[in-house]
Parts: structure tokens; C-alpha cells; sequence
């Protein structure tokens, strides 16, 4: 029994749905971050000016909700539907034949279907869906989908495209959830969203080939390893990292901040230094010796370090890491509000949270499920790894990312970055 007599999540056969029975039913576990964040998707197929411009976006509210509207009294006229459509991420959840645990163990406790869909590939991919249809005042037709922090999340939020949470809803949210995904600097207040997993951007090393501490984003900048360092094709990671380097708080940057970390970033690529710029590829860059060091993000690592890359060793550098959260929200027009806020209550419940961690191995945004993934899960392996729950020290050293205003400062990012990326 959890606490406050809420029964933990259980298989869908009646018996405890316990980690090592989930990893012998699974598909293999792949990273969330095999599918890849921000704007990598659309640039791939095009530029992001002109993904936007097919959008028709340009900053601008149009059918969203209007200044001064009492969310509190709709709220108040709401009601539980029996199901709701969720939209997540491939892989991001805990899953064995019949499906998710947690999921099926929600709708037995509370009579409501979950039309889950693993069907957001990138961010920007799903933005440039979904924005169209917003828009013209539709609905997308999830009550529930799952962006991380970036321009597509301002975005929404600036056009009123979100429904404000109804925080007396959520009791064990304001119970349980980590102190560092308490409102961030994206969503003051997590007026409209909450953090579904997150995890952070620093630096791993093949302790095979480096006999030294890594300790600094300037290692990335050692000639000693020309040709052997990994820098990530995310414009955002490698940007981030560049003002990093420089001392430079990427939050609270500026244009002119960003071109002095193109400078640097330039410097170090015509230095000969970077062996490649990756999408995900780089784990097995690193796995392989291929590079030596490189930027990486958490999950990656642990995973690496599960399947039997013990070599490898993640670092969070002096300067700081990128801490970086997928977050849910829910859509304006949503058919199912209610359901979808009986799951974000839910979701944040300690042994609810201790089966998708468990499973996913990215941070948790509930401390109190660590205890019980140690005990009750008998996985001691991820409840006591500092990436999956990071000591007061390493959240010490978490930085925000910098939230871009609008499209235009969007574009004027990428127009400066993309281009050490490309060539």
C-alpha cells in the first residue's frame, strides 16, 4: 500500500508490477533522447524560418483564450469524462505485453480509458502539427501532450494555447514534486505545466583513453584531445555550452552574448578539435572510442553504463550543467480536462513514479520514489545513481536554459549557431 492508502501500481494479471519482471516482457530500452530535441527534426527537412512561416505563426494570440477569463469558475463547472488522449513521447513510459502498468493500474482505480499515443517524434515536428489547429481554434485532440522547454513551449503559452492547471487538483504535485522543477523560469508558478521527467546536459569521457580528471567545459577546448572530441548538432545544446564556457549565464543572455559563444565554438571546430557534431550517434561515438570526451546527456550515460560501458564517466563540470525538463500540459480545447488532471495528480504518487523512473532512468521529478525503487523494486542500481536523483550538489550546478521571447528571437539563435553545426 502506498501512502495515504493508495494501492501501488500493479500488473494487469492482479500482482505487483515489479522492474525485473517489466525488463524481461519490454521492447529494449532506448533514450528518450534517441528522438531528437528542439528544432533538429524540422531543420532537417527544411529551415526553421520557413517551418515557421508554413505555420503561419507570428506571434499572435488569434483564437486563444482572452486576458481576464475566470479559469477558476470554469474549472468549477468541469467534470470527469471516463478517458482522455494522451500524447507522449515513443518509449517514455513503463511498458511490458499489456501495455503500461501505471496506465492500466490508473484506469482500474478510477474507471477513466487512456488513449495513449507515443506519437511526438521532436518538438518542433509536433509544434508544426499542432499549431495550425490551435490556431484556427480547434482541437488537436489530446487533453494531454508532453513538449520540452524551448521556443514551442513559450510559444503555446504566449498564444494562450494552454489551459491554466488547476492547482487544487494536483494535492500530491504540491506534496511531492522536487524542489528544482518547481516553478521554472518558463512557467512561473507551473502556471500551465508540471515536469514529466528531465535530465541534464554535461560532459561523459572514456576513462580508457583520459587518465586525467575532467573537471570543465574547457576540457571540450583541450588540444590534447583534437580530433576526438563530440560537440552536439542541437543548437541549443552546443550554444548553451559556448556561453557556459565563457562564464555566461545562458538565461538571462543576450544576442550579443550568443556570438561571443559562436566565436569560441568556431574557434575550437577550426582548431580541429571536433571530431564530429551528433545527433544521438554520439554514445556510440564514445562506446566506441571514435571520440574520447563529449557532451552528453545523462540518461544516455546511465544507459551506456547499464549495458556495459563501464568506462564511461558522466561529469558535471565546474561551469554547471544544462538542466533541461519535458513537461505536461494540457491544450486549450481539451475535450477531457478533468481526467487529465486526475493523472497529473496521479503521476507525481511516489510508487506511481518509482515504476516509470525505474524504467525510463532519466531524473525524477519525486524524490520519495527513490526509498521505495530501492526497497520494494529491489533496484538499488538506478535509486542510488546521482542521474536518475541527483545530490543537493550536483542540483547546485543545474542552469536554466535561456527562453527565447518569440519566432524572431528563435530564428536570430539559430541563424547564429546553425552555422558552426553545418559546416
Amino acid at each position: 500500500m502506498g501512502r495515504g492508502g493508495e494501492q501501488e501500481p500493479r500488473s494487469s494479471a492482479g500482482g505487483p508490477a515489479r522492474p525485473d519482471l517489466l525488463r524481461g516482457l519490454t521492447e529494449p530500452r532506448y533514450s528518450r533522447r534517441r528522438f531528437v530535441r528542439g528544432a533538429a527534426g524540422i531543420l532537417a527537412a527544411g529551415s526553421l524560418a520557413g517551418a515557421l512561416s508554413a505555420c503561419g505563426i507570428a506571434g499572435t494570440r488569434d483564437t486563444g483564450w482572452e486576458d481576464g477569463f475566470d479559469w477558476k469558475a470554469w474549472w468549477g463547472e468541469q467534470e470527469q469524462q471516463g478517458t482522455f488522449d494522451f500524447a507522449n513521447w515513443p518509449l517514455y513510459i513503463d511498458r511490458t505485453k499489456d501495455g503500461s502498468p501505471t496506465l492500466n493500474a490508473f484506469s482500474e482505480k478510477y474507471g477513466i480509458t487512456v488513449n495513449y499515443r507515443p506519437v511526438i517524434q521532436d518538438n518542433a515536428t509536433f509544434f508544426a502539427q499542432i499549431s495550425p489547429v490551435l490556431q484556427s481554434g480547434q482541437s488537436i485532440g489530446y487533453d494531454m501532450v508532453v513538449i520540452s522547454n524551448g521556443w514551442e513551449l513559450t510559444q503555446m503559452i504566449k498564444n494562450h494555447w494552454l489551459i491554466p492547471l488547476d492547482h487544487s487538483r494536483m494535492p500530491s504535485f504540491e506534496r511531492y514534486a522536487a524542489q528544482s522543477i518547481r516553478s521554472p523560469n518558463y512557467d512561473p508558478g507551473n502556471e500551465f505545466t508540471v515536469t514529466w521527467q528531465s535530465g541534464i546536459t554535461g560532459i561523459a569521457y572514456d576513462t580508457d583513453n583520459i587518465d586525467r580528471e575532467i573537471n570543465s567545459i574547457k576540457d571540450l577546448w583541450d588540444p590534447a584531445f583534437a580530433g576526438k572530441v563530440g560537440m552536439m548538432a542541437d543548437d541549443t545544446e552546443l550554444g548553451s555550452f559556448g556561453m557556459l564556457a565563457l562564464g555566461i549565464e545562458p538565461k538571462s543572455s543576450t544576442p550579443a552574448d550568443w556570438r561571443r559563444a559562436a566565436d569560441l565554438l568556431r574557434e575550437q571546430r577550426e582548431a580541429g578539435i571536433v571530431r564530429q557534431y551528433y545527433d544521438q550517434s554520439y554514445i556510440k561515438a564514445l562506446e566506441q572510442g571514435d571520440t574520447w570526451i563529449s557532451m552528453a546527456w545523462s540518461g544516455d550515460v546511465f544507459q551506456a553504463q547499464l549495458s556495459g560501458s563501464e568506462n564511461l564517466e558522466f561529469v558535471v563540470p565546474d561551469e554547471g550543467v544544462m538542466f533541461w525538463q519535458d513537461n505536461c500540459m494540457i491544450p486549450y480545447h481539451a475535450a477531457h480536462p478533468v481526467d487529465a488532471m486526475m493523472w497529473i495528480d496521479y503521476f507525481y504518487r511516489p510508487p506511481v513514479q518509482a515504476l516509470i523512473t525505474d524504467w525510463v532512468n532519466y531524473i525524477s521529478p519525486v524524490p520519495d520514489a527513490k526509498p521505495i525503487i530501492a526497497g520494494e523494486l529491489d533496484d538499488p542500481t538506478v535509486a542510488n545513481s546521482p542521474l536518475v536523483f541527483p545530490t543537493p550538489e550536483m542540483e547546485s550546478k543545474f542552469v536554466a536554459y535561456y527562453d527565447p521571447t518569440g519566432v524572431e528571437d528563435q530564428l536570430e539563435w539559430t541563424s547564429i549557431f546553425d552555422p558552426i553545426i553545418q559546416s
